[in-house]
């Protein structure tokens, strides 16, 4: 079995003529069909992929998946949402056109949160994507079928999306790495728009080394997105495992036991299993200091969000009406019929959204809820932002423990919580490059922990990454079902 490896393995081994791009894709293939019945990972699976040519660029003849809120020319994006179920583009989007560019081969569209705006991998419209190490367990969303199709060995890649921790908490809740970078460094041309000034494109790999592998292949300006900008000088592959001379920071009220009320075990052997790793990243020589934040900012993070977010997707898809496109509903005039289009194929989670971002857009609530969203916004971004004039980064835990059992998804959290559970947020009301790497397990379910940096300033993001990573015995690891695959 090849499927197992990382990029650079199955290159060499592409090169050498150990195996052949055919070979790799039918046995992607083969695994991607057994997780579809297992774990509801895909949207469609390609079947009729083809073997590409083997060049030396490391991506050729290699198979990966693509998120389904990416467009591609010819083949169904629904963005999982029964509004867009037979929507096939007539373009693609450039992050995926430069991957073809490359040879890499895709194999799948993976399944999402409802147009990405979910966390739980359960709202899409083909079903909930179970965690292929516990399958009573979450993925995490909205990036949930490219986390369990990795984790589970199907590609060592896919590309995912991240408004608030689409990327990265799926990638915790699965063992893998996820790295969203800095916002802009790859186009989201063809990406379908969520949160304008949220959305972020990225990647779900089982090393830091394939994560800066992929992102160097698909970065760079595109005259098509306008926030996207040049990246010509950031190389991250080959500044990779460069001396590091900064040091981290932690955040105590995020990270103390103490701060939360009744917590459970799972939280309290997270961020012991969190502080031995921090004690373990000490001990190779990198200086990480606690500090210590307005505890009002922290929480603050979540309702910012869901105004914010919601706001900007209640604008971004308005043209979802049927009658540009989608499956066209009944009515008596076309008011009715969009109206009937979007009551009938919106998830109750979306209609939601759409309620608090009308709301908050309204002329007697925007100075109230919208204006001052985007000042606590700012606030937060700039306490983030003083940190990152002393230190080189953020290190934190992801999430409150392991994936969370599908069962007890509507438990009510305690205020606090929300201070564990959504402080990946920041990285996208800043921009941040951040990159999500395992760190240990949990009843047998691997946790994880983030790494935060400045803007612009992924190579060092990902040099530390990859040295947190290489003291840890889990690079490229896939769940343990498959091991001996």
């Amino acid at each position: 079995m090849y499927m197992n490896k990382c990029i650079k393995e199955l290159h060499e081994d592409l090169k050498n003529g150990k195996i052949t791009s055919k070979e790799l894709i039918s046995e992607s293939l083969k695994k991607a069909s057994s997780l579809q019945k297992e774990c509801n990972a895909f949207v469609k699976i390609l079947n009729d992929a083809k073997e590409t040519e083997i060049t030396d660029n490391l991506l050729s003849g290699i198979p990966y998946g693509i998120k389904d809120n990416l467009s591609t020319e010819n083949i169904l994006t629904t963005g999982s949402s029964n509004t867009l179920k037979d929507y096939v583009p007539f373009f693609t989007a450039t992050c995926v056109e430069k991957l073809k560019n490359c040879g890499a081969v895709p194999i799948a569209k993976t399944v999402l949160d409802e147009f990405g705006m979910g966390g739980t991998g359960t709202t899409g419209h083909t079903g909930t994507v179970l965690n292929p190490w516990d399958k009573t367990r979450i993925c995490a969303g909205s990036s949930a079928g490219s986390a369990c199709s990795v984790a589970a060995g199907v590609y060592p890649y896919a590309l995912g999306s991240d408004t608030g921790d689409s990327i990265r908490k799926p990638a915790a809740y699965c063992g893998i790495v996820g790295y969203k970078p800095t916002y802009g460094m790859i186009s989201r041309y063809g990406l379908f728009p969520f949160a304008s000034s949220l959305d972020h494109v990225g990647v779900l790999t089982r090393s830091v080394e394939d994560a800066a592998i992929v992102v160097d292949a698909m970065k760079g300006r595109d005259n098509k997105d306008m926030t996207s900008w040049d990246s010509a000088n950031i190389h991250l592959y080959d500044s990779l495992h460069k001396e590091f001379t900064g040091k981290l920071c932690y955040i105590k009220e995020i990270c103390d036991i103490n701060t939360y009320e009744n917590p459970t075990e799972e939280l309290k052997a997270h961020l012991e299993n969190f502080n031995n790793a921090i004690e373990k990243i000490k001990k190779e020589g990198i200086e990480i200091e606690e500090v210590s934040i307005d505890k009002n900012i922290l929480m603050a993070i979540k309702s910012t969000y869901d105004v914010i977010s919601s706001a900007e997707a209640t604008s971004n898809m308005s043209n979802l009406t049927g009658i540009i496109f989608g499956p066209r509903a009944e009515g008596d005039n076309y008011i009715d019929m969009m109206k009937n289009y979007r009551t009938q194929n919106f998830s109750p989670l979306i209609k939601r959204r759409f309620i608090i971002g009308s709301y908050s857009l309204q002329a007697e609530n925007k100075d109230k809820y919208f204006f001052g969203a985007q000042k606590a916004r700012r606030l937060i971004v700039d306490t983030w932002n003083d940190l990152l004039k002393i230190y080189s980064a953020v290190i934190l835990p992801v999430g409150s423990g392991p994936a969370k059992k599908i069962e007890a998804l509507n438990e009510k959290q305690s205020k606090e919580m929300r201070m564990i559970e959504e402080h990946l947020i920041v990285g996208n009301f800043g921009g941040f490059p951040s990159i999500t790497i395992p760190d240990g397990f949990i009843n047998d379910l691997p946790v994880a922990l983030n790494i935060t940096g400045p803007c612009y300033k992924d190579e060092e993001v990902l040099n530390i990454a990859a040295k947190v990573e290489s003291i840890f015995p889990y690079k490229n690891q896939i769940r343990k079902a498959d091991q001996n695959d």
